[in-house]
């Protein structure tokens, strides 16, 4: 089964920086605009390493990537950055409130062996675009670490390593900062033997599911693949054939899924009567609350489009889903695509949108013809979509807090 193993992490050095000024989202949720603030916080702020600004003049041997290097040794040279002394596992703990509920999220950070994703224990469940892909790959040659970390997730019933994270967490921890949307990130070394032998212990024979970062993960087992040509002898342990987690229990509680909503540019005049063949249509007024009018109710989407007044509640009752795997067909995500979007559209030209409201102001306004709202995806979908072998549509998942960057870095030189 997978292999985990702890590491000698780089972390922030608390005496020389501010850690709230320093830390950032990942790459892939922050916006240029937000990359400009991250950059006035800190002339030490992760965003410079992991989202680099491109330059005028930029060229081969100086640009983003051969900045993001520099920076990263020049801020261990400089302190700023320090290397952990012990090989070890890093508790990390997210709380935050959602819908008036306070949740609270804990697992830890360790390096996991790359495998072919599906072939081992090793699963995705979501399908990935290559521009994402050539611009991680590109920041992994420059720097050789891993800046921004996977967020993944096992399942045992077994608590032991549940037990030791609780107990870790009622001390003072290394850091502690709070996101741009409120969420305190807080993280501890753990550096005891014993401790690090039960994890592994735990984790012996269990699978491991990507739940965010498939990106970096494939980009990281490209990498190993290049790297692993130039090996002059193939049993070194090599830092390269590892690669960052966060690995949280699936079946413990503070695990967030958020939903993310599809529009689309035009449907066809005949919409109610296509839709019809497969659900139920139910028209309430467009002053509700359209997420608390699905909430919790299998297989029922929201449906919007411009110049209605009415929103429609769509009522799965059937459909020809006999190409789609049988583990996956009742799940709201792979409905919605395979049956309305491909099936009854035609089409891939699909934009998303968290914000309900805003997805709203996009119809209204004539950006979009319609807009789709559904529930959240559950954990135990993403693992029956995972151990099928079903790549999920893109953003099925949204895992809420998302991981800072930053907390830890894993630089493959001396990283044992």
């Amino acid at each position: 089964m997978a292999k985990i193993v702890p590491f000698r992490g780089i972390l922030y050095n608390v005496s020389k920086v501010s850690i709230g000024d320093v830390l950032a989202p990942p790459y892939d949720i922050i916006t240029p605009e937000y990359r400009e603030e991250l950059y006035k916080k800190s002339p030490h702020n992760i965003v410079r390493i992991d989202l680099g600004k491109e330059e005028p003049g930029d060229s081969e041997i100086n640009n983003k990537y051969t900045r993001a290097r520099r920076y990263l040794n020049e801020w261990i040279n400089e302190g700023v950055l320090i290397r952990s002394e012990r090989p070890s596992f890093y508790a990390y703990e997210m709380s935050c409130e959602i819908n008036g509920k306070e949740k609270r999220l804990l697992g830890f950070f360790g390096l996991v062996k790359l495998e072919e994703l599906g072939k081992g224990s090793i699963y995705p469940h979501e399908c990935t675009y290559s521009k994402p892909k050539q611009d991680r790959l590109n920041l992994l040659r420059s720097c050789e670490a891993n800046i921004s970390p996977i967020f993944s997730l096992y399942k045992s019933s077994d608590k032991r390593i549940s037990n030791i994270l609780s107990k870790i967490a009622v001390t003072k921890p290394y850091i502690e900062a709070m996101d741009a949307a409120g969420a305190v990130h807080r993280l501890w070394q753990i550096a005891e033997r014993s401790d690090v032998e039960v994890i592994q212990k735990e984790l012996e024979d269990k699978a491991i599911f990507i739940a965010d970062g498939h990106h970096r993960y494939e980009t990281a087992f490209e990498f190993q693949r290049e790297m692993f040509s130039k090996k002059l002898s193939p049993t070194v342990k090599n830092s390269s054939d590892y690669v960052l987690m966060f690995i949280s229990n699936m079946l413990d509680e503070g695990i967030t899924i958020l939903p993310t909503h599809r529009l689309v540019k035009e449907i066809p005049e005949d919409m109610d009567g296509m839709l019809s063949q497969y659900f139920e249509i139910e028209s309430v007024r467009a002053d509700f609350d359209i997420a608390k009018k699905i909430a919790d109710r299998k297989h029922v989407f929201g449906f919007f489009q411009n110049g209605g007044e009415f929103w429609n509640l769509l009522k799965y009752k059937k459909g020809d889903l006999s190409d789609v795997h049988p583990d996956v067909r009742e799940i709201d995500v792979i409905i919605l695509h395979e049956l309305i979007l491909k099936k009854i559209l035609h089409i891939t030209d699909i934009e998303y949108e968290m914000d309900i409201q805003k997805a709203i102001d996009k119809v209204r306004s004539g950006q979009c013809g319609a807009a789709f709202f559904l529930n959240p995806t559950k954990v135990e979908d993403v693992e029956k979509a995972a151990l099928s072998s079903v790549r999920m549509p893109p953003k099925s998942t949204y895992f809420y807090p998302k991981l800072l960057t930053g907390g830890v870095i894993n630089s493959f030189l001396n990283s044992f």
